[in-house]
Parts: structure tokens; C-alpha cells; sequence
């Protein structure tokens, strides 16, 4: 299933390297691609649960606004 992640707190492409390491931590998220202008994330999940992702990006220093299906 694609997700779309909406986070708070990026502002450069290190960010974004930041919250591409983030995801990539979590077992069952791939193809992920992180836009800094629209300051969201979109990325396939397979049996993650959301909570798990917001606790991630979150221990990363980013906040996440919502995550909606796509």
C-alpha cells in the first residue's frame, strides 16, 4: 500500500536524507521518496503500522502531520 507522510521540521536536503534513513529503518517500507518543497513523504508499506513510522521520524527530530493511504 502507498502512503503519503506529511512532516514537519524539514528545511534542506540533509533533512530529507534524515527522513529517507528514518523510513529506511523500518522493516516493510520501500521506494521511498521524500519531497522537501511539498514537505511530505510517500513511500510503500507493507504491514507497518503507522505508529511505528511517526515514532521513527519523530526519534529523527521530525514531526509527522498526518499519514494518509494513496
Amino acid at each position: 500500500m502507498k502512503k503519503k507522510i506529511n512532516i514537519e521540521g524539514m528545511s534542506c536536503m540533509h533533512c530529507v536524507r534524515h527522513v529517507e534513513e528514518a523510513l529506511s529503518e523500518i522493516k516493510g517500507i520501500s521506494n521511498i521518496e521524500v519531497n522537501l518543497q511539498g514537505k511530505y513523504a510517500v513511500c510503500d508499506v507493507d504491514n507497518v503500522d503507522d505508529k511505528e513510522i511517526i515514532q521513527k521520524i519523530e526519534e529523527f527530530g521530525y514531526s509527522v502531520v498526518s499519514i494518509e493511504e494513496m
